[in-house]
């Protein structure tokens, strides 16, 4: 049996990206009804606010709300500060004409700058977090404005890598790409017609020049992608290695999944009854 096994594993290529296909039309169609249910069924809202940076997974979810709620009820918010690249206004524009939605255009440098006055030896990473906390400040606040529900755009890659600011980018109550790896939003973004200029960019946060996602993690998003997925399929790291994946690599991908567990739950609350919140206390819907 185990020689049988060893067979299998020699005829799986790594390099397989198979488990990462989707269905796109069948995807974006469900994408839009989850957010027409989200958002106005169960919450009453009847406009959104996407924070636009630019990049595909902000573009992406425009895209979708536009489709979902109608274009003129999606406002698309620019942030900038004062070292964001002329390029993420512009692929921002872009989306804001390609779409005809509503925009504006909320430059956070005076407010960040003047928390960090106090601070000026706050590092790059410190600077970025507060950066990402300003903007989700803004995009609440543009939305009580609006009477408009704030989207979410963090896609599942970076949510298990936890490369986000905790209490700022996976803050929006409804997220539509959450469960979509970064190769599958790079997918689902051409089949919408998100402009190819956005798609094929290299992912940057955009917080210094040249700075971009797979340089700060080590490792490619489809090399990444292909590992997580199965990963959270139930392999280990052995059977991985097995099956052919570097094992520097799985070990870079399983530390950032582990490490970062925390980052995707909301605080942990010292339970002392049986009605605990989120613990016991659970609506239907979060069964």
């Amino acid at each position: 049996m185990r020689r049988l096994e060893v067979v299998r594993q020699k005829d799986f290529s790594p390099e397989d990206s198979a488990i990462l296909k989707i269905n796109p039309p069948l995807v974006a169609g469900w994408l839009v009804d989850f957010l027409r249910d989200e958002i106005i069924r169960r919450r009453g809202f009847q406009k959104a606010v996407v924070g636009l940076s630019g990049g595909v997974d902000s573009s992406l979810t425009a895209f979708l709300c536009a489709r979902a709620l109608g274009p003129e009820n999606v406002v698309g918010v620019r942030m900038p500060y004062r070292t964001s690249s002329r390029e993420s206004l512009d692929h921002a524009a872009l989306v804001v004409e390609a779409l005809g939605i509503p925009s504006l255009t909320i430059d956070i440098s005076d407010a960040v700058d003047g928390y960090l006055r106090h601070d000026p030896g706050a590092d790059g990473r410190r600077r970025g977090n507060v950066m990402a906390r300003m903007r989700m400040i803004i995009l609440f606040d543009q939305s009580a404005k609006h009477r408009a529900l704030p989207v979410g755009t963090g896609n599942k890659t970076e949510r298990l890598f936890g490369y986000f600011t905790w209490h700022a980018d996976d803050s929006p109550p409804v997220n539509p790409l959450g469960d979509l790896f970064k190769t599958q939003v790079w997918a689902l973004a051409r089949h919408m017609g998100v402009p190819e200029v956005i798609v094929s960019k290299p992912a940057s946060a955009d917080l210094v020049a040249g700075q971009t996602d797979e340089g700060d993690f080590g490792i490619l998003y489809e090399k990444a992608d292909r590992i997580l997925a199965q990963l959270l399929k139930g392999y280990s790291p052995q059977r991985l290695a097995d099956m052919g994946f570097e094992p520097s690599d799985i070990a870079l991908v399983k530390g950032r999944l582990d490490s970062t567990h925390w980052k995707r739950h909301l605080p942990t609350v010292a339970m002392l009854s049986s009605t605990s919140i989120e613990d016991y206390y659970l609506r239907p819907v979060d069964y």
